[in-house]
């Protein structure tokens, strides 16, 4: 039964060690997605494009926060452009997009 035990915890402990690269990867499409919906609804363009700009993870404000994942979205369409930038938790339970800075 203890031999069960530790098994369980070493590979709780490995898989919830995932890479930044990997929680970035994770995230990538619904950031994209999210900044898309906004970006065509404020350009007028349902045509426009969207590309990630840059990514980085965000580490907790305070101890037992969520780790979150930034992206800065170009978007572009009907001979206009903007930049979002969109904020999801590693958790996934969703992301938050914002106007970029002008």
């Amino acid at each position: 039964m203890k031999r069960i035990l530790q098994l369980g915890l070493m590979t709780a402990a490995l898989t919830g060690c995932a890479s930044d690269q990997q929680m970035l990867d994770n995230t990538q499409t619904v950031a994209l997605n999210s900044a898309l919906s906004r970006g065509r609804f404020e350009l007028g363009c349902p045509e426009a494009t969207g590309t990630v700009l840059s990514r980085q993870l965000i580490q907790p404000v305070r101890f037992g926060g969520i780790e979150r994942a930034e992206y800065t979205i170009g978007i572009e369409g009907c001979g206009k452009r903007k930049t979002s930038i969109v904020v999801c938790p590693v958790d996934g339970s969703g992301c938050f997009t914002a106007e970029g800075i002008r």
